[in-house]
């Protein structure tokens, strides 16, 4: 079972991890998204990681078409919300940990009950290289993030000897729609223009977030590059607890371990 899957890293997963003999239930917030799918031959329904309901209608809607088992979760439905930290609202706050946050713990502790009493089951928590080391602009998103890694990481500890393996993805820039998704959003909820950082939503976030690629990011990778480590999280037989994807990830790590802060935050401030 799979969130997130209309597009992306998600739905990269759900195509390859099918044509490798998975039966796949391929989750999307959008019913038409599920349509394509089916239309596919890969079994998908609507799950809104905002939506206690759908999560739990979602649970059971995959264990009832597998007589109460469930072998995988790939936990990957997410949005952005890029601006100053001191411009979030509080219910602006609300929605994205909810989404990011809330909604796929729901849904893994929905499930562990039934790989518990299966004695076994693989859970890939999709998280970012902004849950290694916070960046300018991504406070609300990071803190989703930062949130999710020690939240996994106290899960997976807790997991121990039951036969339930509980790993991490951390990708850095992938090709997905995160920045076009992340614009309702923005636009929702900051009032950039009466910031006291207005200079910086005109000069730099604003012209990043609605810019129309013409090429990659630098370091970007494909959605494949994430489906790669997320195979070998569910089929390995020494699942890792982390799986980090792009050069950003592994130069956030060192950055985080080797530097001190003063001279990391001097770095990070030009991403």
């Amino acid at each position: 079972m799979l969130t997130g899957c209309s597009s992306g890293i998600g739905r990269d997963a759900a195509i390859k991890l099918s044509e490798r003999g998975w039966r796949v239930f391929a989750t999307c917030r959008k019913a038409a998204d599920c349509t394509s799918f089916e239309a596919n031959g890969i079994e998908s329904f609507p799950l809104d990681h905002a939506d206690t309901e759908s999560i739990a209608t979602g649970v059971r809607e995959a264990l009832g078409r597998t007589d109460g088992n469930l072998d995988a979760l790939v936990v990957n439905g997410a949005h952005a919300l890029p601006c100053a930290t001191e411009d979030v609202p509080r219910d602006a706050l609300r929605e994205i940990f909810e989404v990011n946050l809330f909604g796929p713990f729901d849904l893994i502790n929905r499930v562990i009950p039934a790989m518990r009493a299966q004695g076994h089951g693989r859970i890939v928590n999709v998280s970012s290289v902004l849950g290694i080391v916070a960046a300018t602009f991504r406070g609300p998103y990071s803190g989703t993030k930062f949130a999710m890694e020690g939240m996994t990481d106290s899960l997976r500890r807790e997991l121990t000897g039951t036969g339930i393996h509980l790993s991490l993805l951390q990708p850095g820039p992938i090709t997905t729609r995160i920045r076009q998704n992340a614009v309702p959003h923005f636009e929702r909820w900051i009032d950039w223009e009466t910031s006291a950082l207005r200079d910086d939503y005109e000069t730099k976030l604003i012209p990043r977030l609605y810019a129309q690629k013409e090429k990659p990011d630098r370091f970007e990778l494909p959605p494949s590059s994430c489906t790669s480590k997320i195979i070998h999280a569910l089929e390995s037989p020494r699942p890792r607890a982390r799986y980090r994807v792009t050069t950003p990830t592994y130069l956030a790590e060192a950055l985080r371990r080797l530097l001190p802060t003063r001279i990391a935050d001097r770095i990070v401030a030009g991403w």
